[in-house]
Order: structure tokens, then C-alpha cells, then sequence
């Protein structure tokens, strides 16, 4: 039996949410299309099972699921900015304030001598 990780178990609340807003968005995207979870899961390649546990936001369902999920509904395109690193202001800060303050100096003179 495969081992289910800490964070599938019990992930924290503000995951959680995230899951279960997602799940919620991809089941009324479903049914605007007036498609059955049969449907989707047929245009994934999943089992219908799947399909309930996707919008159901279930932490252990892969995370292909989900993207194949909104490939077939034709939302996969908004995933672009996920974790965008133009958007990581704490990681463009931290690397910033570990960039060298001045420019490295020469080695050794340069030889003008052609």
C-alpha cells in the first residue's frame, strides 16, 4: 500500500482552502459545460472516482489530476502564473540583499599588449 505523505494527511488550513476553492471552480466549470464528472474523467483519462476527489479538493489527489482536470475544460492557461518568479517579491528581496554590494575586483591587470 503506498504511504500517504504528512501534508495529504492534514495539510494546513490556507492549503485546504486553496484546494477546496479549486475543486469548487473546476465542478462549476463542469457544469457550465453541462458536462457528467463521466465526461470529464474521460476527457482526463481518469476513473469518474477521480473526477469527485478533484472537486471535492482531496490533498492526496495528484496534482496531474487537477491539470488534466482543467486541461479538458480548457482553463489550463491561467496556471501560467502560478508561482510566476516576476511575483516572488520575497524571493527577488532575499536575493537581492544576498548580491554582492560591489563588483568583483581584477585578478590581475589587464595587458593592453596585441
Amino acid at each position: 500500500m503506498p504511504q500517504v505523505n504528512k501534508i495529504s494527511k492534514a495539510p494546513p488550513a490556507a492549503v485546504e482552502k486553496v484546494l477546496i476553492q479549486l475543486g469548487n471552480n473546476i465542478r462549476t466549470a463542469r457544469l457550465r459545460r453541462g458536462w457528467k464528472q463521466e465526461d470529464l474523467a474521460r476527457r482526463v483519462g481518469v476513473s469518474r472516482y477521480v473526477v469527485a476527489d478533484i472537486e471535492k479538493g482531496k490533498p492526496s489527489t495528484a496534482i496531474a489530476s487537477y491539470l488534466g482536470a482543467l486541461w479538458a475544460l480548457g482553463l489550463l492557461d491561467d496556471t501560467n502564473h502560478v508561482a510566476d518568479p516576476d511575483n516572488d517579491t520575497e524571493g527577488k528581496a532575499l536575493e537581492s540583499a544576498r548580491a554582492p554590494k560591489t563588483a568583483a575586483k581584477r585578478k590581475q591587470a589587464l595587458d593592453n599588449d596585441f
